[in-house]
């Protein structure tokens, strides 16, 4: 099982980033929050887990061991997979889906694109008392939002296509954002976005 992985970023995509480690480029998954706290070129670690399939062998990358416990607790509910959890993590953070799984708000949780009202009772239901059993931790200095080199508008909207939403509706978020605050960073731009997004669902 590999743990983590601490390198040189090598490429930062829409939804992975690669990570050179003892001369071995490392492709992870990772939520746009996670992404916008990267930098090409500069050294970073992430907090891993993997996923193995018949075909496939996947790593999934996070800022903090919290989130990635998460990641592995969210997944024991029947029918959320890893893209799900994913899924979950990019539109609620680590203290946002605690505080709606203890107080069992379906409403924040069917924000999710992919989570029904059914999905989120579900995980209510069987996280609700598991999810204080993971410990509490903030991500390793340095870690905020970093200069990414496409412009900001279509690195969020991207994102917010790629986490299922139409692209009429992230275009208009976006925009809402970058309005309200025109110097607005990358990550802060899509928790806002996601934010908005949610509250027109």
């Amino acid at each position: 099982m590999i743990a983590s992985v601490r390198g040189e970023v090598l490429e930062i995509g829409l939804d992975h980033v690669v990570i050179e480690a003892a001369g071995v480029g490392y492709r992870l998954n990772a939520t746009p929050a996670t992404l916008a706290g990267l930098t090409r070129g500069e050294d970073a670690r992430l907090y891993t887990t993997m996923i193995v399939r018949e075909d496939s062998m996947t790593l999934f990358g996070f800022a903090d061991t919290e989130a990635r416990e998460l990641f592995v607790l969210l997944q024991t509910v029947s029918g959320v997979g890893p893209k799900l959890a994913m899924a979950v993590l990019a539109v609620l953070e680590p203290e946002a889906l605690r505080k709606a799984l203890a107080e069992s708000n379906v409403a924040a949780l069917t924000r999710v694109p992919g989570v029904g009202k059914r999905g989120a009772e579900r995980m209510v239901v069987e996280l609700r008392d598991k999810v204080n059993l993971v410990p509490v931790q903030s991500g390793p200095p340095g870690s905020g939002p970093a200069p990414v080199a496409t412009p900001v508008r279509e690195q969020v909207v991207d994102a917010l296509i790629g986490l299922g939403f139409p692209a009429r509706q992230a275009e208009g978020a976006v925009d809402a954002v970058l309005a309200d605050d025109p110097g607005i960073g990358t990550s802060q731009a899509l928790r806002t976005a996601l934010g908005l997004l949610g509250k027109n669902r």
